[in-house]
């Protein structure tokens, strides 16, 4: 009986167009024509009834509401007050002290007085040394962002990977991912080919080139290509999608919600292309104001701006939730510059043989600024040379009057998410349990049909007063868990397990505390209502490929289970292998091969099995490592 290690040879190894808000069918079939237009990725425009139809698209960074933000500037008014004044007294006491220092030096000698002015003339070079290097923004721990203000990371790993986390006061609000081998295709524009159509679905399957056949469904078909004419009645607002579409018909299609699994693409064929201040949605001639736009007067202000706008035939604007502030010349700009990327897909739209790729989203670090860049971002960071040039020059276009924008990490000994001390936070976002401030935690569970949060009190002792407890580990888990959704992006049905409690004012607290802190997310969500035993359900709306879908993958031993058999049962299992094997075998020599554990398990406590069967069959048995 031996043990063998043996080596096996390895083999070597997706603002975007968000998701479009989910469309009902049948008897809920929407009673206008004309769809909704989608905007491009992530933020999600609403727009409101102030255009000529109810458009609505994807939400864009989330705003405070317009009092907490009075607050905050207040506080920070008093602070900077405060501080300005202090400024003041010291520097009047420094100008005395150096009033008192002239004199005395005026007294001294000539030789004296010579050598004091030389010396100030150095002082001043000095001086003013110091502040050409200031002007360059260099990676110092004497950087600190405001409170209340927000910073964006940018941490690239050239050719490779972008990562991308927004903070507020230290805490990573979002986190996107970009890496190369898995690019996102969201917001992308291809020519495909219709390759099949499924009467039952009323869908249609598209190949556009990548991957699976895409799934589009008679809804997102627009008018232009259908075969005929179809005129809507009671309960048919679509042909049928065999009337609609043909088998190998030509469509250009913009992709709305990355492959997951063994799921295709969803596609449109209702285009958007997202600027910084507009979006621009062909085939759609109507205009309206984002919802997210709450300022009763901002609103008719850009309302009138939009209206004076000419979009061209064919052609429909969205003012985005950015544009708040901004001039007419600056919307002109951007609309100006959405028409023309908009001919140049027509153009290759038109010469391209299907299936290809006609219009490619830009990558993360461009999206980043063009999408979540708001007033309220008061630094980026970045670590690479290259994508910081690209995001100045983009920078400098929007925000003309930030230069000191763009920070640059420099300090090659330590990685950027380290400086902030950010790390600890984006590996929680692949933990299953996340502990609160007070010590208690939570348990994500993700299941084929829904999220299950479980929240625990952990450590809090609360016997004395259980309602207490249970009150303030559930607040700061209404707080925590709409944070973690976002930040794993978790999709579908999402059911949270609080600590139960007895007064129904903590219950309503708490309710309230979870819809306050959801408002905060750019996907579509339906918070319910807390159950007698404490379980409240929400469903929400997955935005694109998080983190955990492009790093994550299934564990070869447990399947994704997270649990597996015990060692014990599979030794059994082997021994009962090696009995059928050893009857099989005629050589002499018999080998097994099996995991490392396993077989150090083996050697271990079944010693005297392994002899009794070598001597049953009289016969060698190896055992070797599969590595």
């Amino acid at each position: 009986m031996a043990i063998n290690q043996e080596s096996a040879s390895s083999a070597p190894e997706n603002n975007e167009i968000t998701t479009n808000p989910p469309r009902e069918s049948g008897r809920r079939a929407k009673k206008s024509q004309k769809r909704p237009p989608s905007e491009t990725s992530p933020p999600n425009e609403r727009v409101t009834e102030d255009a000529p139809k109810q458009i609505s698209s994807a939400a864009d960074v989330p705003g405070k509401s317009v009092e907490g933000q009075e607050r905050k500037t207040t506080g920070r008014g008093r602070r900077m007050g405060s501080t300005k004044a202090g400024a003041a007294k010291k520097t009047e006491a420094s100008k005395d002290a150096k009033t008192v220092e002239m004199d005395e030096a005026a007294e001294a000698d000539s030789v004296k007085a010579d050598s004091v002015r030389n010396t100030a003339g150095d002082k001043k070079n000095a001086s003013q040394r110091k502040n050409t290097a200031a002007k360059m923004p260099t990676a110092t721990k004497k950087d600190e962002a405001p409170s209340g203000k927000r910073r964006m990371f940018v941490s690239v790993l050239p050719g490779e990977q972008v990562e991308v986390a927004l903070a507020e006061d230290g805490i990573v609000q979002e986190y996107y991912l970009d890496m190369l081998h898995q690019r996102k295709i969201k917001g992308n524009i291809y020519k495909g080919l219709v390759q099949n159509i499924d009467t039952n679905l009323q869908a249609a399957f598209v190949n556009f080139g990548i991957g699976k056949n895409g799934f589009l469904q008679i809804d997102e078909v627009h008018p232009e290509y259908w075969q005929a004419h179809h005129e809507p009645a009671k309960g048919k607002k679509f042909p049928p999608i065999q009337k609609a579409l043909k088998i190998g018909q030509e469509v250009l299609v913009q992709v709305v919600k990355e492959p997951t699994g063994n799921k295709g693409a969803f596609l449109t064929t209702w285009l958007s292309l997202a600027g910084r201040f507009l979006v621009l949605t062909p085939g759609q001639e109507q205009t309206g104001v984002s919802r997210k736009v709450e300022d009763g007067e901002e609103r008719d202000r850009l309302r009138e701006m939009v209206d004076d706008l000419d979009p061209g035939i064919g052609l429909g604007v969205i003012v985005r939730t950015v544009s708040a502030g901004a001039t007419k010349t600056t919307l002109k700009s951007d609309l100006q510059y959405l028409k023309r990327v908009w001919r140049d897909i027509r153009k290759k739209g038109t010469e391209a043989t299907a299936p290809t790729l006609v219009y490619q989203e830009p990558g993360l670090s461009e999206r980043a600024v063009r999408d979540y860049l708001t007033d309220d971002v008061v630094e980026i960071w970045l670590d690479n040379d290259e994508i910081a040039e690209r995001v100045r020059e983009t920078v400098s276009l929007l925000f003309p009057r930030r230069k000191n924008l763009i920070r640059l990490h420099t300090d090659g000994r330590v990685p950027l998410w380290e400086r902030f001390n950010l790390r600890r936070q984006l590996d929680q976002i692949y933990s299953r349990e996340v502990a609160l401030p007070s010590g208690g935690r939570l348990v994500f569970d993700q299941t084929e049909a829904l999220m299950a949060v479980d929240v625990n009190s952990g450590k809090i002792s609360g016997k004395a007063n259980f309602e207490a407890m249970a009150h303030k580990t559930n607040l700061e888990a209404a707080e925590t868990v709409p944070r973690q959704l976002k930040l794993r992006d978790v999709g579908g049905q999402v059911v949270i397990d609080f600590i139960e409690m007895r007064e129904k004012k903590h219950v309503q607290e708490v309710e309230k505390t979870l819809r306050q802190a959801m408002k905060n997310d750019r996907a579509r969500h339906d918070v319910g209502r807390m159950s007698a035993f404490g379980m409240l359900e929400m469903v929400r709306q997955r935005t694109g490929s998080s983190a955990l879908a492009i790093t994550m993958e299934p564990c070869p031993s447990c399947g994704g289970t997270g649990q597996r058999r015990n060692l014990e049962w599979q030794a059994l299992q082997a021994l009962g292998d090696m009995r059928r094997l050893l009857r099989a075998e005629n050589n002499s020599h018999c080998r097994y091969e099996t995991r490392q554990d396993v077989a150090l398990y083996l050697l271990n406590h079944k010693r005297d099995s392994l002899r009794e069967l070598e001597q049953e069959y009289g016969k060698c048995l190896e055992i070797a490592v599969r590595l």
